[in-house]
């Protein structure tokens, strides 16, 4: 769990920049959306796992991330290499206190137990920060 809580406050500090106002999220004019994209290895024996795993999640782990105003999350897989493949992340973040809700998340029993079925399924890139599980992505472009 600490590896956890320290990745997500890595996440904020690199997407703090990447806030923006959309008026269509949830009928809110006022309703700030932070963007997040971040990347990991898939250990490539785990793919089956991983991809059964996701093909039915459990319906009290989405609810968590819901409830932690996370909303419009995907994570996507590509072969990058013979035999490596690489997962990304993105999900729009629609909450006042990102840090609160992910320790909030973290806390949960629920999620952690879906984390120690997903985590050995994964493996940090060589480029990742200290503390750094999934790494934090730069945005470079975004079309409204």
């Amino acid at each position: 769990m600490k590896r956890t809580l320290i990745s997500l406050t890595l996440f904020v500090a690199g997407f703090l920049a990447h806030s923006f106002m959309d008026s269509s999220a949830m009928g809110n004019p006022n309703l700030t959306v932070t963007r997040f994209g971040w990347v990991i290895e898939l250990k490539p024996e785990m793919i089956r796992k991983y991809k059964q795993l996701h093909a039915h999640p459990w319906p009290a782990v989405n609810a968590k991330l819901k409830d932690c105003n996370i909303s419009n999350y995907s994570i996507y897989m590509k072969e990058v290499a013979q035999g490596k493949h690489m997962l990304f992340s993105y999900l729009e973040y629609t909450g006042t206190d990102f840090e609160a809700d992910m320790a909030k998340m973290a806390a949960d029993p629920e999620t952690q137990r879906w984390w120690k079925e997903t985590d050995p399924c994964q493996k940090a890139i060589e480029t990742a920060g200290e503390g750094e599980w999934w790494s934090t992505m730069e945005e470079i472009y975004h079309l409204d």
